[in-house]
């Protein structure tokens, strides 16, 4: 099912499902684009990947918002949400999700960052703890924390990573060419096969071959390989709400990040499942997550 985007950096068409209200919002200078589900529990806030949107969790949404309240963001560069500037960062993903936070009057939410995101929802936990109840990491890692290696081919590290983060590679070299990029290398690699149908790929697409629509991208892989030395620094003081750090494809990555940077860290593996666990495996990270949102 379609409906007509809002947002005026994006002309064409968005998925959506009918549990959910879509909404745009101004924030620190940008229009931000996210969904809502649910009108009971604590909230739940989710935040995406790469190669992503707010769709990758529109099989999550329904089973989390029987008893919590769902908003699933597309970050500044990504989805509906405004194109990003060529100097966008992590650091500027983490302050929207701030300003989102505050705007909506969330109160502590629990923060999902799955994949690149992670990072993001580190700086929002360990900058900004009172706004964060507990944090969710889903099959992420931290710079400084080994997650630069992803980029390290010589180590079984993805070449686009690096090419994605260079500068000026993204628009001259992949812009145009995002439906091989997405559908044709990213999800493939990752053995994705069913769990991604030709109507996902082609909306994750859609998004990301808006003019400039790979600079959120840039920015994020930019940062991932840049911005180790301040992670460490964050993380001399250990988070102090609980996480819960879920891994699958990755193996123990997650849970060994999150233990470094955490004092009360829950770990759970979704065995037989790949890297993009809210669309692999979604009931099996509802379960997860709601039996820790729960405690």
């Amino acid at each position: 099912m379609f409906a007509a985007s809002k947002n005026s950096a994006s002309l064409e068409t968005s998925a959506t499902i009918e549990e959910v209200e879509h909404k745009y919002v101004q924030l620190n200078g940008k229009t931000l684009h996210y969904v809502i589900a649910g009108d009971k529990g604590s909230p739940i806030i989710l935040v995406h990947g790469f190669p992503e949107s707010w769709w990758a969790f529109h099989k999550l949404i329904p089973l989390l918002a029987h008893e919590h309240r769902v908003i699933a963001v597309d970050l500044r560069g990504f989805g509906d949400s405004d194109v990003a500037d060529d100097d966008f960062t992590s650091r500027d993903a983490a302050d929207d999700l701030c300003h989102l936070i505050k705007h909506l009057d969330l109160g502590p939410v629990h923060l999902l960052a799955q994949d690149v995101s992670g990072q993001v929802g580190y700086r929002v936990a360990a900058e900004h703890g009172e706004l964060i109840r507990t944090l969710i990491a889903i099959e992420t890692g931290l710079p400084g924390f080994g997650a630069e290696m992803l980029a390290n081919v010589l180590v079984g590290g993805a070449w686009y990573i690096g090419a994605i983060a260079a500068d000026g590679v993204a628009n001259s070299i992949l812009s145009g060419r995002e439906r091989e990029l997405i559908t044709g290398l990213v999800y493939p690699s990752y053995n994705l096969g069913e769990a991604l149908s030709q109507a996902d790929g082609e909306e994750f697409v859609r998004a990301y071959a808006r003019p400039h629509g790979l600079n959120g991208s840039v920015g994020l892989y930019r940062s991932l390989l840049r911005d180790g030395e301040a992670m460490k620094e964050l993380a001399v003081t250990q988070l102090k709400m609980p996480v819960l750090a879920v891994g699958s494809f990755g193996g123990p990555f997650t849970e060994t990040t999150m233990r470094q940077v955490a004092e009360d860290v829950t770990s759970v593996h979704i065995d037989g499942a790949g890297h993009y666990l809210a669309q692999e495996a979604p009931d099996r990270l509802a379960e997860a997550v709601l039996r820790f949102c729960a405690t």
